[in-house]
Order: structure tokens, then C-alpha cells, then sequence
């Protein structure tokens, strides 16, 4: 039963050696390790707490992204409205410049074709007349053949005039 109950010597020892393993450990290794343990947790919570900034700078940068894509896309649509526009009134210009090109046109081919037609009239007119003249001159020629007809005539001509 010795082994059981310990001696009184052996548990002053014991005690001793450990007061001793107590007293070094407390005066050469508690604070080192306590201020390696404090360092340790100060590293884990600034750990922690770069963690948490780092979470709040993505947030605030996806948010900023969002609003940069949002920007972005109204830039984007302002452009295309814009180019819309631009393109609209580039035809309509278009439009309004071949419109008043076919109307230019169509003046210049309506004036062309009324000079045409007084030509036409003037000539057909300088035509007739000659035609008329020639006719007349050969009803004349064969009328007044005889030198009676032609006193004949020259009388009727001086009465008409005399008349009038």
C-alpha cells in the first residue's frame, strides 16, 4: 500500500520541485509566452479586422462598379440615341435634298418642254406661212396671168381701199 498512500518526504519534494518549476517558469517563460499569446491575438483580430475592411472596400467597390456599369450603359444608350437621331436626320436631309432636286428637275424638264413646244408653235407658224405665201403667190400667178385679171384685180384692190 505504499504505493498508494505517498510518503510525507516525497510529497515535500514534489512540492518543492514544483514551487521551483513554478517559480523559473513564472519568472523566465510566463511572460514570453503570455506576450507571444497577446501578440498572437492582437495579430488575429487585426487579422480579423483587415478581413472585415477588405469585405467593406469590396462591397463599397462592387457598388461603385455597379454604378460605373450603370453609367456605362446610360453613356451607351445616350450614344445610340444620339446616333439614331443623327442617322434620322441625316436621311430626312437626304430626303428633302432629293426632293428638291426631282422638283428642280422637273421645273427644268417642264421649262424645257414649254421652250420646245414655242419652238414647235414658232416654227410650225413660220412654216404655214410660208406654205401660204408660196400658195398664194401660185393662185396668183395663175389668176393674174392674163393682163385683164390683173386690171380686173387692181381695180377691186383701189375700190376695197377707197371703202375702208
Amino acid at each position: 500500500m505504499e504505493l498508494v498512500t505517498p510518503g510525507i518526504g516525497l510529497i515535500f519534494w514534489m512540492t518543492l520541485s514544483f514551487g521551483l518549476l513554478l517559480f523559473v517558469l513564472t519568472k523566465f517563460a510566463w511572460k514570453p509566452i503570455m506576450q507571444m499569446l497577446k501578440e498572437r491575438e492582437n495579430s488575429i483580430e487585426e487579422a480579423l479586422h483587415e478581413a472585415d475592411k477588405a469585405r467593406e472596400e469590396m462591397k463599397q467597390l462592387k457598388a461603385t462598379n455597379e454604378e460605373l456599369l450603370n453609367q456605362a450603359k446610360e453613356e451607351r444608350d445616350a450614344i445610340l440615341k444620339d446616333a439614331r437621331q443623327i442617322r434620322e436626320k441625316l436621311i430626312e436631309e437626304a430626303r428633302e435634298k432629293a426632293s428638291r432636286e426631282y422638283n428642280r428637275m422637273l421645273e427644268s424638264a417642264k421649262e424645257a418642254i414649254k421652250n420646245e413646244k414655242m419652238a414647235a408653235i414658232t416654227e410650225l407658224k413660220n412654216e404655214i406661212a410660208t406654205l401660204s405665201i408660196d400658195i398664194a403667190e401660185r393662185l396668183m400667178r395663175e389668176k393674174l396671168s392674163a393682163a385683164d385679171k390683173q386690171d380686173g384685180l387692181i381695180q377691186k384692190l383701189i375700190g376695197e381701199i377707197k371703202i375702208n
